[in-house]
C-alpha cells in the first residue's frame, strides 16, 4: 500500500484563512496555495498507509477528551534567523494547542514522534522567501486579529503535487465526525475556487 505524508492541524476559519493564503502567495510564498491556513499539531509525517484507520481511531479518542478553547491570533512573530518563518501569533489557545500536540504525538499513540524545534504554536504566513519580503510579511502583518472558537481539528494528506488535502475532521468533546466531500472546496486550495 505504500507510505503517505500527513500533518493534522487546526483550520483558521473564513474569511481569516482564505486573506493569510492569500496575502501569503502575495509576498512570493510558492507553496501558500498547496497549504490551507492553520496552526501545526502534527507536522509532516510519513505513515504506512495501511495505518491511517489506527490514527484515524487514535486521533478521534485525543479530540473526544478535549473540549471546545477561545482561539485569537495577533501580530507577528518570526523563527529568524533560525528558521526563515515569519508567522501570526496565537495569543489566546496556545496552552491547549501545546496539550494537544502533546497528546496527538504521545508515545503511545500511532503518530509517536520527535519535534525538530520545541513546539511553537503559530500560523505561518511567509516560509522561505527573501529577506525583504520576511520582512513586509512581519510589517504588514503586525496588527492582523482574528478569534474564534476552536471546536476541533483535522487531518491532511500531502498529494504528490505537494498540496495538502483533507482526510477529515475531529470534533471535540465527542461531537460528529465530518468527512470532507469529494470535490468540496475545502479539498483543494483558493487557486481551485
Amino acid at each position: 500500500m505504500g507510505t503517505v505524508t500527513i500533518g493534522v492541524s487546526i483550520a483558521v476559519p473564513e474569511p481569516h484563512g482564505s486573506l493569510l493564503q492569500e496575502r501569503r502567495a502575495g509576498f512570493g510564498d510558492a507553496a501558500a496555495h498547496g497549504i490551507p491556513t492553520h496552526v501545526t499539531l502534527l507536522p509532516p509525517t510519513e505513515v504506512d498507509r495501511a495505518e491511517l484507520p489506527a490514527v484515524e481511531a487514535y486521533l478521534t479518542e485525543v479530540a473526544a477528551a478535549c473540549p471546545p478553547f477561545p482561539m485569537r491570533l495577533s501580530g507577528t512573530g518570526t523563527f529568524r534567523p533560525l528558521s526563515p518563518v515569519v508567522f501570526v501569533q496565537v495569543v489566546q489557545g496556545a496552552e491547549a494547542c501545546t496539550r494537544l500536540q502533546q497528546q496527538v504525538r504521545d508515545a503511545s499513540g500511532p503518530v509517536a514522534r520527535e519535534l525538530q524545534f520545541p513546539y511553537h504554536p503559530h500560523v505561518t504566513v511567509a516560509h522561505g522567501i527573501d529577506d525583504a519580503a520576511m520582512d513586509r510579511a512581519f510589517r504588514e502583518l503586525a496588527g492582523f486579529e482574528a478569534e474564534w472558537p476552536c471546536t476541533g481539528f483535522a487531518l491532511y494528506e500531502q498529494g504528490t503535487d505537494g498540496v495538502w488535502r483533507k482526510l477529515r475532521e475531529f470534533a471535540f468533546g465527542g461531537g460528529a465526525v465530518v468527512p470532507p466531500q469529494a470535490g468540496h472546496a475545502d479539498r483543494g486550495t483558493i487557486a481551485s475556487r
